[in-house]
This record gives structure tokens, C-alpha cells and sequence, in this order.
């Protein structure tokens, strides 16, 4: 029988050998300090038309209503900074998208670590989560010892900036549990509250989520709302700017994952290829894709509300 602590190191280095750039564990518990957090947030209206956000309010603070007998919640992290970025003059999109759709690629590795501690330790009940389900990441990943969350409210590591995926299998296996990371090392800059476009960033480390241009161009299915007209900054899926000016970003390093290389041409696609583009062409570009999320029609819409207006000759 292995110690705990020789179980924890295990996953580790089966993490690493997996691609993940950090884990860290943290026991499987109530989150207290975030119950309060969450529930003013929601009463403030900050999570805009995702009703979705209302539900499973207990899930989301304590991990043993997802796995029966929880008793380890292990965070991880996956990089996705791109080596290359989309062409300057060119309607924008998240980098996180550039490739095929984080949620399968990661959850497929968390797969393979899950079957790996089955194999070297027996039978562990478990659940995979990559941002699809109640899970409050950050704050996991803060008492998994992985970062800290910045005032843009994304988690933070000094050796990586902020551009990575988390990740958590939460498992009925006890293990020696890393200590929480209680520093903030932001300081007194607020470079990603003073570029946000829309303004959404809260002095208070939260985000009017209804404000974010994430949220405009992804979440909401209805119209955009007038006031945001000349505030999206060219983004037409998701938003990097938050993290574009974080100082912290300077330590970011190219990942090295062959799926989340961009479709052919994309990055050099100019503006007006955007606004040209047919639904056969981006069933094509964006074949597997997180962007497939809003669909032909959303991204158009989001093209229409962000392109200049012409004005007659």
C-alpha cells in the first residue's frame, strides 16, 4: 500500500507526463469563504442571462454532492499560450480557441490520468470536470496551492501567467493535500481593470459577468445591447484583454499541443474574409472547435454589431 504521499506524487508526475503544466491537491471539502461570495454575486445580477449559474448552488461549494465518498479534489492546469496570433486588422478571437475544443482534449487526458491511478492504486471512484460542470476551479485551484486569482478574477501562476486550462478530477481516494495559496501578488497595479472596454472588471476581485465581451459574444443568445457599440475592441469570440496587459503574461511560454495549432489560414484572415465568411466556411475552419458554441449565426451577429457602419457616399 503506498503512503498518501506517495500516491500524490504519483499523480503528479503522471500529470506531467500527460502534458498538464501544474496539479496540486486539495481535501475534498465545504468551500465556506466562497458560499457568501457566490450568493452576492448572483443576487448583483453579475451572471447576466446564464440562469444555469442559479442551479446547483450546493454543488458548487461542496464536491462531495458530485462524487459520493469524495475525499481529494486534484486541480490542474493545461497551457494554451499559441506561439502565433491572428493578423493586426483583423477581428479577433480568444487564443484559447484557436484550436480544436479544450473541453475534449483535456477532459480525453483526464481520462487517461484517472485510468493510470486506477491502475497503480485500484479501484478509485471519480469525475472528470473541464468547465462544464458545478465546479468553482479557481477557488480550487488556490487551496490546491496552483496560483492566485488576479483581479480579472483568472487564476494567476509567476511561472505562467494566466493563459491555461483548469482542470479538476475529484476522487474518493485520500491523498496528502497541498497547502493553499494565500498570496496575491498583484499588488497595486490594475492594468486589466483600466483596459477592460466594457468595464467590467470590479475593483472588488469580481466581474459584472453581463458587461464582459466573453460573455456578449459567447453566452448571450439575444441581441447585443446597444451600449456596447463601440466597446468591443474587434472581439468577435471570447476576449484576451484582461490578460493581454497582465504583467504576469511576460513568463507565458508557447504550449506544446499538437490540437490546439490553428486551422489553416485562420490567423491571417482579414476582416473583411470575416465578413464574407459562408457557413461552409467556418463549419470548416472551426470543425471541432470551440467556437462552434455560438454557431454560424452567432458569430455573424457578432461580426455585424462590431464592423464599422458605412456611411453613405
Amino acid at each position: 500500500m503506498k503512503s498518501l504521499e506517495q500516491r500524490s506524487q504519483f499523480i503528479k508526475e503522471e500529470a506531467r507526463r500527460l502534458g498538464f503544466s501544474a496539479c496540486g491537491i486539495a481535501k475534498a471539502d465545504f468551500l465556506e469563504d466562497e458560499a457568501p461570495k457566490l450568493e452576492q454575486w448572483l443576487k448583483n445580477g453579475h451572471h447576466g442571462s446564464m440562469q444555469y449559474m442559479e442551479n446547483h448552488f450546493d454543488k458548487r461549494l461542496d464536491p462531495r454532492l458530485l462524487v459520493e465518498g469524495a475525499k481529494s479534489v486534484v486541480s490542474l492546469s493545461f497551457n494554451y499560450y499559441p506561439e502565433e496570433k491572428q493578423v493586426d486588422n483583423s477581428y479577433k478571437i480568444a487564443k484559447y480557441a484557436y484550436g480544436e475544443d479544450y473541453h475534449k482534449v483535456v477532459k480525453d487526458k483526464l481520462f487517461e490520468l484517472l485510468t493510470s491511478i486506477r491502475d497503480e492504486i485500484g479501484a478509485v471512484d471519480g469525475r472528470c470536470f473541464v468547465d462544464s460542470a458545478p465546479v468553482l476551479e479557481r477557488a480550487w485551484a488556490e487551496k490546491a496551492g496552483l496560483g492566485w486569482n488576479g483581479k480579472h478574477t483568472l487564476l494567476i501562476q509567476k511561472q505562467q501567467g494566466s493563459f491555461f486550462f483548469l482542470a479538476e478530477l475529484i476522487i474518493d481516494l485520500e491523498l496528502a493535500h497541498d497547502h493553499p495559496f494565500t498570496t496575491n501578488h498583484c499588488g497595486r497595479c490594475t492594468k486589466c481593470i483600466d483596459a477592460c472596454p466594457t468595464q467590467a472588471i470590479l475593483p472588488n476581485n469580481q466581474i459584472d459577468g453581463s458587461k464582459c465581451i466573453s460573455y456578449l459574444t459567447i453566452e448571450l443568445k439575444d441581441s447585443i445591447p446597444i451600449q456596447f457599440k463601440d466597446q468591443m475592441d474587434d472581439w468577435m469570440f471570447g476576449c484576451d484583454v484582461c490578460q493581454d496587459v497582465c504583467p504576469w503574461n511576460r513568463f507565458s511560454k508557447s504550449h506544446q499541443e499538437p490540437l490546439f495549432q490553428p486551422k489553416e489560414n485562420m490567423l491571417s484572415f482579414s476582416k473583411k474574409d470575416w465578413e464574407e465568411i459562408t457557413e461552409e466556411t467556418f463549419k470548416k475552419v472551426f470543425k471541432k472547435s470551440a467556437v462552434k458554441r455560438t454557431k454560424y449565426s452567432g458569430l455573424t451577429r457578432n461580426i455585424n454589431f462590431i464592423k464599422p457602419v458605412q456611411k453613405p457616399e
